[in-house]
């Protein structure tokens, strides 16, 4: 707003101004410039004069002359540029002209111009003809008898320069240019005048190119990767070379693959879409993905240029992030960078470009190249306001191997940016939500992005404002904290340049209850308890099981199981809904009866047990002396032994067997009793399958 008021009080100043300089009389105008030109139109007749005029319409312009050494005068007023006093109106010999200028405020004229109407003669310019051979020029220019002195000057300059060079006092009507540069053209232009008369208008330009030779030089050969610097979207480019040169005719190009090589032989004249040429720059239009190094020459009709080599970088790995310094505005781009701690003597060159962002290979970019010593490069054009512009620094080794520096965007003016995309919260806790939100476009940013403001509203007031930091590093994430559980909040963000804030985005959203945060890590909290609780009781049962096999299933340590066995035959020794062969943990030396089964010849001797009942109610072997015991009942079981021992419990498919033998405490006092009564031999005899394979012997279990 200030700025429109600004300017439209400057304009109100400029007009009063003016308006105040109208109100006075007018400016004494130039002298004027007269001659009489002679040629089929006009025959060295009439006298043309060139005022300098006032704009002002206001103002009125009249010429005025008279004879040098009369006192008559005459005059014509006229209002234009052309002002012709005719032959009728004038003398021959000398006059006196000025220009008239008046207003209503009053009146002015120029000095006086002293003509001679003998020498303001102009003749036409001179016919030029160039000879290409011989790189000459000649003209042809005719002069009265009267006049016969003939005086021409000549002028020449090369097609890419502005200014003219001049040779006077050229009496002949040829020229010949001495040493011109090679392969270059040249421009030249003559005029003439005939004794002391008024120098003839230049004549039509003449172009001669001198002899060709073979181009010298090497190109300046470059890359183009855009602003993502990726090797996939990297054009080969290179500036073209000056006109002395010559023609360029093609470029050959050779590029390699890891060691492959590929030939590109590309025609200036037929490019074919191989090749972009602009007004400075020429630029591949193949990629250069998985190219590793490359080389162009230039040639012409007499031969090529020396080839200029380029290895080119690994996209990402040579960045050393070395600090660059950057001024910019509409006109002038500036750069300058501190020289290296400790110079390498394989430092070639620094490479400064930049490149705006959004254009195709070839346009909005380029470069120059500095020696070791320069530590600055200018660049001079129109940089477009509110237009991201990547400058980047590069180092060139004498090996043609290019190392990336580092890389800043910069704006020749900035501008307020754009909203965020997107802006979103997620992770809603009772007093703690994270948000999140996308980056503003580059070509949307109109300037270099500092922070980001974050306003926390509560209803309609603003609770908190937060800067969040616009580096990449944060990956656009912010965590408000210290929040009021089950709150509707409003939170807004913008990006701010140095230009000002851009428009914000918006998002609301509700802070939970803080109950929920129990109710979810409860559930957690009792999972891991019982896995934890499990995985300790397993740990108990196998260490405390590798001593007594306490509490653990018979399937556990995949032993046989016992019920096999004639011994738990009888239901009432055993329950055979028993799961569990369990003893008493606590118990330090537990007793075991031992099973042993003794085979004599067809019958089988089986002892005979005892019952007592244990408060449980439960069956088990009582110890006592069980020789004298199987002795007295020896003979009333002698007939029932062998058919007990071949019967088959149908319930579990398994033979069963007959004989429980004492544990081993048992034994070793019935041995210093002298109560054994079956050897080694007999035991070994009455030995079944079953307890053969699966139950330790006599002789394990005393060892």
């Amino acid at each position: 707003m200030a700025t429109l008021w600004t300017g439209s009080l400057l304009s109100i100043l400029l007009a009063n101004l003016l308006n105040c300089l109208a109100q006075a009389p007018p400016v004494a105008p130039s002298p004027p410039e007269c001659s009489i030109p002679c040629g089929e139109k006009n025959n060295c007749v009439d006298i043309h004069c060139n005022p300098g005029l006032d704009p002002r319409n206001s103002t009125e312009y009249s010429l005025h002359w008279e004879p040098a050494d009369s006192e008559e005068r005459q005059g014509i007023s006229a209002n234009t540029s052309d002002w012709i006093i005719c032959r009728e109106q004038y003398n021959h010999g000398k006059l006196r002209v000025w220009v008239q200028a008046k207003n209503q405020y009053g009146s002015a004229k120029s000095p006086y111009s002293i003509l001679n109407t003998e020498n303001i003669r102009k003749l036409p310019p001179p016919k030029v003809a160039s000879h290409q051979e011989s790189f000459k020029i000649d003209w042809t220019f005719t002069c009265d008898e009267q006049l016969s002195l003939r005086h021409c000057d000549v002028r020449y300059r090369t097609e890419a320069e502005q200014d003219w060079h001049e040779d006077e006092d050229e009496n002949d009507l040829s020229y010949t240019m001495d040493d011109p540069q090679p392969s270059t053209v040249y421009e030249l232009q003559v005029c003439c005048s005939c004794g002391k008369g008024l120098k003839s208008d230049w004549s039509a330009i003449q172009r001669l190119r001198s002899t060709e030779t073979a181009p010298v030089g090497v190109l300046d050969l470059w890359q183009d990767c855009g602003i993502t610097q990726q090797g996939s979207v990297c054009a080969l480019t290179w500036k073209k070379l000056p006109p002395t040169c010559g023609l360029i005719l093609g470029y050959e190009a050779r590029l390699s693959y890891n060691g492959t090589l590929v030939f590109l032989n590309v025609s200036t004249a037929e490019p074919k879409g191989l090749l972009v040429c602009e007004e400075i720059q020429c630029h591949l239009t193949s990629s250069l993905k998985d190219v590793s190094s490359v080389s162009v020459s230039a040639y012409n009709a007499q031969g090529a240029t020396v080839p200029s080599y380029l290895t080119l970088p690994i996209p990402g790995k040579e960045k050393t992030d070395q600090a660059i310094h950057v001024e910019m505005n509409e006109e002038n781009l500036t750069v300058s960078w501190d020289s290296p701690s400790q110079p390498s003597d394989n430092l070639k060159e620094h490479v400064v470009q930049y490149k705006q962002a959004g254009c195709p290979p070839g346009q909005g970019f380029d470069w120059v190249k500095a020696t070791t010593n320069q530590t600055t490069a200018l660049f001079k054009g129109q940089y477009k306001k509110y237009t991201p512009y990547q400058v980047s620094l590069f180092t060139l080794s004498h090996g043609s191997e290019v190392h990336h520096i580092s890389s800043v965007i910069r704006y020749s003016l900035e501008g307020s940016p754009s909203a965020v995309p997107s802006f979103k919260v997620f992770s809603i806790a009772a007093t703690q939500v994270t948000l999140f939100w996308e980056s503003v476009p580059l070509s949307k940013q109109r300037g270099v992005i500092l922070h980001y403001q974050i306003f926390v509203y509560s209803g309609v007031h603003i609770q908190t404002v937060h800067n969040a930091s616009a580096s990449p590093q944060h990956k656009n994430t912010y965590k408000l904290e210290n929040l009021t559980p089950e709150q509707d909040y409003e939170v807004r963000i913008r990006a701010v340049t140095a230009a000002g804030p851009g428009a914000n985005a918006t998002v609301k959203f509700k802070t939970k209850h803080r109950e929920d945060y129990a109710r979810r890590i409860l559930p957690i909290v009792l999972v891991v308890l019982s896995v934890v609780v499990i995985c300790f009781v397993i740990a108990l049962c196998s260490i405390f099981g590798r001593e007594n096999k306490a509490c653990l299933p018979s399937f556990y340590y995949k032993v046989p199981d016992a019920r096999n066995s004639n011994i738990f035959k009888n239901k009432h020794l055993i329950s055979d809904s028993l799961g569990w062969i369990c003893i008493p943990l606590f118990e330090l030396h537990p007793k075991i009866s031992l099973l042993e089964v003794v085979e004599i010849r067809s019958r089988v001797i089986k002892s005979s047990l005892e019952k007592a009942s244990d408060p449980e109610g439960l069956t088990r072997p009582v110890i006592g002396d069980e020789c004298s015991q199987m002795d007295s009942q020896d003979d009333k079981r002698e007939e029932a032994v062998p058919e007990e021992c071949h019967r088959v419990d149908h319930r579990y498919e398994r033979e069963e067997y007959s004989k429980m033998v004492d544990s081993e405490e048992e034994r070793d006092r019935k041995e210093e009793n002298g109560e054994d009564c079956l050897s080694s031999s007999e035991e070994d005899q009455s030995t079944s399958g079953y307890e053969k394979h699966f139950m330790p012997t006599t002789f394990e279990l005393r060892v």
